[in-house]
């Protein structure tokens, strides 16, 4: 019976656990699990990380050096090799200088949760999507939100994460518009910066990306983005610029996209002049995966790190080194850039321990971020918070909402435990591109918070049975839904599958209707009128049930804001269609020759230029569906009294409870520049989270970010702040700014 065993498969079985096996021995001691590491002077913490970095270089070998310039492959995907067998199988791994003690980066994709846990047999917390951490305008939920990442990260045995994303909302069709923090440069910059200190906090390599202007997945390894250097600095790399400086992540990921005619990769006025000197970036570049086009003109640009393979950084580039096309001096910068990050991350100094996730305080934290995040958009005739005591028939409809919600897709996408909740048992395993429901239910949330009253449910795929299903109910809530991923764009911001058509027939039938959304972008919503209430709960994390249910029952006021306008129509987008690429790009299987001239560039030009978001709206004087900073709570605020510093900079105004519901308010100050600056639009300035009890007011003391000041000169290559009258605006939203004053700037 023990030899019959052996038949088939369970001979790839025997076979692995020999190799792994003989890996082990070949590996010896030093890759052990808990065995001491070498140690040198380099161990001394009172050096700082420069310091400690070039006393290992001295001791490496060019072959240790090279090594580390480069991935091995995906050991997700790849067999295990002595190389990759250390790794904790993610998506990439850097062997590091095991002679010298130096440990390999484990890497992972991270945008809401670690990636890849079905694999390895471990559970992650999938935190809300981002773009939800963003509508919290919350810098301590943002830090929260990197720190749980950074401790998952290290229990499943990881020390570098790929998340930080933070490309503006340039184009909301995007598909990784849910991984992104909003259309705002200084909104997303800020958070982005908190999220990258709480997970560097767990003594993980910290990440941004895409760094830069990768506002859109069709095709992505090919297009060309023409922009201009005022409007690049001004929008899209002023989110990166405040991220690297206030949040100091250890490593920046490099875009797949051109940009001005070069790869971001192989980019010398990104990746040096902008990055590395303007912002005096001292962590290293990694090229998104495949990211990489060349040696030499990567090299000196500033690429540091080739991920996840060796195209161009192993053999070609120790043959460029030893040609002298590349010299020592140039290899050492990279070498010292990569060691420095992991002595500054602590990578070294705390080596990782692998431990078991804490998953309530996973879903405790994944809730509390979701439910700051919820965005009520509309609530005719105080429809929400429902009262269980008084309803006697609730009728959920839509979006597999008896089971669970949706989440977002790509690399960032995270395993559910169990499997996609909408799959049989067993059938459940996460695939690339297909959407992934986390169990999470709804309608069992809705049932707990109203256990008095009959809760039907209907799938909504016949919106005549759904209308039906609703008239005759005391409450009508549909759950509608837009997924979205990395790899694709939207087709268009409509609701898919008929749900518009849905929606409408519901609330035809059902004048309290409720609409939750599941989105990652903005939507539109030809039905906005007939319902009473919306809700935008974004891709809501692991326990967004409980948080939705919470919101509508009243358990939490809601006080999430929009980071993105909603607009009316698609008409009114700066581009009316996403520019696809060219048909067969490639043909047949790529060779690293060829994928070194990269396919055949098409081409993408701002000419929205500074206008991004709710400035182009402004500017263009085009009305919008909801607003940027909108959004609506249970209980009601004024604003008065507002005052300005002008050495200070900093403005003063109250903002009073009005209402019946203790409530927490965004309260946003906006900015307008002096007619010199050639801009007809506002600009965000500051914001303050205030909690009020009913009745209570509170006075605000904020600062005026000083890049929402400053325009960037182009001729001087710096900022510059312009003498002249600020207009300064405060209020609920960048549409809503009832209290004005004005900064005096002095030449």
């Amino acid at each position: 019976m023990q030899f019959s065993l052996l038949r088939g498969r369970h001979w790839k079985f025997v076979l692995t656990t020999m190799s792994m096996l003989l890996l082990t021995v070949q590996l010896g001691t030093a890759q052990r699990p808990n065995t001491p590491r070498k140690s040198g002077p380099w161990d001394n913490k009172s050096l700082s990380p420069d310091e400690r970095a070039d006393l290992v270089i001295k001791e490496m070998t060019l072959d240790e050096k090279i090594a580390m310039l480069h991935g091995v492959g995906m050991p997700t995907d790849d067999p295990y090799t002595v190389e990759n067998a250390p790794s904790n199988r993610g998506v990439g791994y850097e062997v590091g200088v095991p002679r010298l003690g130096i440990p390999g980066i484990d890497m992972s994709d991270a945008a809401y949760g670690v990636r890849s846990s079905q694999a390895n047999g471990r559970y992650s917390t999938a935190l809300p999507a981002n773009v939800a951490a963003a509508a919290s305008w919350d810098t301590d939920a943002a830090y929260e939100y990197g720190k749980l990442i950074g401790t998952e990260l290290r229990a499943q045995g990881y020390n570098m994460t790929l998340g930080g994303g933070v490309d503006i909302t340039r184009e909301p069709r995007n598909g990784r518009t849910f991984e992104y923090l909003g259309e705002d440069p200084i909104l997303a910059g800020t958070l982005v910066a908190r999220l990258i200190q709480g997970t560097q906090s767990q003594y993980v390599i910290g990440d941004i990306k895409h760094y830069a202007f990768n506002d859109q997945e069709s095709g992505r390894n090919s297009v060309n983005i023409t922009i201009d250097r005022r409007a690049a600095h001004e929008t899209d790399l002023l989110a990166f610029e405040i991220g690297v400086i206030e949040g100091k992540p250890a490593a920046v990921m490099c875009s797949y996209n051109r940009v001005n005619g070069d790869f971001a990769c192989e980019n010398k006025w990104l990746l040096t002049d902008v990055l590395k000197k303007g912002w005096d970036f001292k962590g290293f570049v990694v090229s998104d995966w495949g990211g990489t086009h060349s040696t030499e003109q990567a090299s000196a640009a500033g690429l540091d790190n080739e991920e996840p393979g060796r195209f161009f950084y192993e053999g070609k580039y120790k043959a460029a080194v030893t040609a002298g096309t590349i010299s020592q001096a140039e290899l050492d910068e990279h070498v010292h850039r990569i060691l420095r990050a992991m002595f500054a991350a602590g990578v070294i100094d705390h080596p990782r321990e692998r431990s078991v996730v804490d998953i309530f305080a996973g879903l405790e934290v994944a809730r509390k971020i979701e439910e700051g995040g919820i965005v009520l958009l509309k609530n005719e005739h105080a429809a929400l918070p429902l009262n269980a005591a008084s309803l006697h028939t609730i009728a959920v409809i839509g979006s597999h909402s008896d089971v669970g919600m949706i989440s977002g897709g790509g690399s960032a996408q995270v395993d559910p435990p169990g499997g996609n909740a909408i799959m049989p048992p067993g059938k459940g395993a996460t695939h690339w591109q297909q959407e992934i429901w986390f169990p999470t239910s709804p309608l069992k949330a809705i049932k707990a918070r109203a256990p008095g009253a009959t809760v039907t449910y209907d799938s909504g795929e016949d919106a005549g049975k759904a209308a039906e299903a609703a008239k005759s109910a005391d409450v009508a809530i549909v759950f509608a839904y837009q997924w979205e991923s990395e790899g694709m764009d939207l087709k268009s911001l409509s609701l898919a599958h008929d749900q518009d058509k849905l929606i409408a027939k519901v609330a035809a039938a059902n004048p309290h209707t409720i609409v939750v959304l599941e989105t990652g972008s903005p939507v539109t919503m030809p039905w906005a009128d007939a319902p009473a209430a919306i809700v935008e709960a974004w891709y809501a994390g692991s326990d967004g049930a409980n948080a939705v249910g919470n919101v509508l029952f009243g358990t939490v006021n809601p006080s999430g804001k929009l980071p993105n306008t909603f607009p009316k129509s698609e008409a009114d987008l700066p581009h009316l269609k996403v520019t696809q690429p060219p048909a067969h790009q490639f043909s047949g299987a790529v060779s690293p020759e060829t994928w070194a001239k990269g396919a055949p560039p098409f081409q993408v030009t701002y000419d929205e230029g500074l206008k991004v978001g709710y400035k182009w709206y402004d500017a263009e004087h085009k009305d919008v569906l909801f607003p940027f900073g909108f959004g609506l709570s249970y209980t009601s605020y004024a604003y008065s009294s507002l005052t300005v510093d002008d050495t200070s900079r900093t403005v003063h105004f109250t903002v009073r409870n009005t209402g019946q519901w203790e409530g927490t308010e965004i309260a946003e100050v906006y900015t307008a520049l002096p007619s010199a600056a050639k801009e007809d639009y506002k600009r965000l300035a500051a914001w303050q989270r205030v909690k009020l009890a009913p009745g209570e007011s509170k006075e605000l003391t904020l600062t005026l970010h000083p890049l929402s000041l400053t325009v960037f000169n182009v001729e001087q290559n710096g900022w510059q702040l312009l003498p002249g009258d600020y207009n300064v605006l405060a209020g609920p939203s960048s549409s809503d700014t009832p209290l004005k004053a004005t900064l005096h700037v002095h030449p």
